[in-house]
């Protein structure tokens, strides 16, 4: 098992964290390799709870090297913040490595993110506001600093110069908002430099040359498959590549070392911010109201309450081809032993033409009416369940018939929020 690669299936918040932690044991280094501070990973320990929004989840194993790739872009402040809580917390944080080639998020970056959403009004995106577009943009504009650029203060100067310059008209022009000068930005980041520096590494080749010799690496995934800048609901996604091809580009990876593919799949489905959402319940209906509660549906980095639904396997079939995946990890089967009867999607109606998959065009998804396929429920507590056989018939018929539907093996399954609800049926 040199490496395997853990992505999500849906919208993201399918229990990613939890996932990558429970298997993080069996690997070497843990690797995120896209993404910034707008994904949220809570990790529970003992008696004791982590929100994880940059450093990857293997953080909390002695034998695990966690690293934060080159196409992660990063918010020192949070970064530093989040290595103060762990250190804190007795879990020490000396292992981690953090890639050069990583671009920074600035403070016009967040100025820039919460000035465009609002000036999209109703058809803005949904973002977190933490800057991680904007960073995108410069990055792919080529004016963009990168985490190696803070240890030498002429080159930061210089290249911060350059961005400004441009940045500067974009806020003061379209948006009206203040701007900045260099002095002003260097004052609080070249501070952050010289205590992130020991971190910094070549990450490409540290992680080639681990696969080089035998090390397992697990890549971790941010955000989700339909929130891939290619791949996802667009416009209503992410700025990177969130799906299983992201983590060649966005750690210096071979393709050759990747071996596994498991996608964390919700037993029903949520999503955060605008776009279209075929099988969304409305949270004021019974059936909503208690997925959201029974399920915590509320966001890790913003608080902000998830929509919900009910699964939808024309996304797990898309989510299976788009990602080549190998195995699935399903999450949240136990919120669902509140139900007489589950709903699942089978198809899409579109106009009158049927889909099986989420159809390419946006028009024709904004379209979809979910049809619906009615399975019993189990009415009954499975968290203390610790494996298949020892779920309800109907528990086990459901998990059959997703898997069914994503034409991929679920090997992992967890029915309850701590690590120990979790079982493997396969996975090894």
């Amino acid at each position: 098992m040199p490496s395997t690669v853990l992505v999500g299936t849906q919208w993201g918040d399918e229990g990613k964290g939890k996932i990558c932690d429970l298997v993080a044991t069996d690997f070497d280094y843990v690797v995120r390799y896209q993404g910034g501070n707008n994904a949220g990973h809570t990790i529970k320990s003992g008696n004791k709870k982590f929100g994880l929004h940059l450093i990857p989840s293997g953080i909390m194993y002695e034998n695990v090297t966690p690293v934060i790739g080159n196409g992660v872009v990063v918010d020192p402040h949070v970064l530093l913040e989040e290595i103060d809580m762990l250190e804190a917390a007795g879990v020490t944080t000396e292992r981690l490595k953090v890639s050069g080639n990583a671009h920074i998020i600035m403070p016009y970056h967040i100025d820039l993110d919460g000035a465009s959403e609002k000036r999209l009004g109703k058809n803005l995106i949904g973002t977190t506001n933490r800057g991680i577009g904007p960073c995108y943009q410069d990055k792919m504009a080529r004016i963009g600093l990168r985490i190696q650029d803070m240890l030498d203060e002429n080159i930061f100067r210089a290249k911060l110069a350059v961005a400004l310059e441009r940045t500067n008209d974009v806020l003061e022009k379209i948006y009206g908002l203040p701007t900045y000068t260099v002095d002003q930005i260097c004052e609080t980041y070249l501070p952050y430099a010289e205590r992130i520096r020991p971190y910094i590494c070549e990450s490409s080749l540290l992680i080639n040359t681990a696969l080089e010799e035998g090390k397992n690496v697990l890549f971790e995934g941010a955000q989700a498959t339909l929130l891939d800048i290619d791949h996802g609901t667009y416009p209503f996604v992410t700025s990177s590549n969130c799906t299983a091809g992201g983590s060649i580009t966005g750690s210096g990876t071979g393709m050759k070392y990747v071996g596994r593919i498991l996608g964390i799949m919700k037993a029903y489905v949520t999503r955060v911010g605008s776009g279209p959402f075929p099988t969304e319940l409305d949270f004021e209906t019974p059936a909503g109201e208690i997925l959201t509660q029974v399920g915590g549906e509320y966001g890790v980095t913003t608080g902000r309450r998830r929509r919900v639904g009910w699964f939808d396997g024309c996304i797990a079939r898309y989510a299976a081809r788009v990602n080549g995946l190998t195995d699935i990890a399903l999450t949240k089967l136990d919120v669902l032993s509140e139900f007489d009867t589950i709903n699942v999607c089978v198809a899409y109606d579109c106009d009158g033409v049927r889909y099986n998959t989420v159809p390419e065009h946006e028009v024709a998804f904004d379209h979809a009416v979910p049809v619906y396929e009615e399975l019993p429920g189990w009415k009954t507590d499975i968290t203390g369940c610790r494996s298949f056989e020892e779920l309800p018939q109907e528990a086990q018929d459901y998990v059959t018939f997703i898997e069914k539907l994503a034409g991929t093996r679920i090997s992992i399954i967890s029915v309850g929020a701590d690590r120990s609800q979790t079982f493997m049926r396969g996975w090894k």
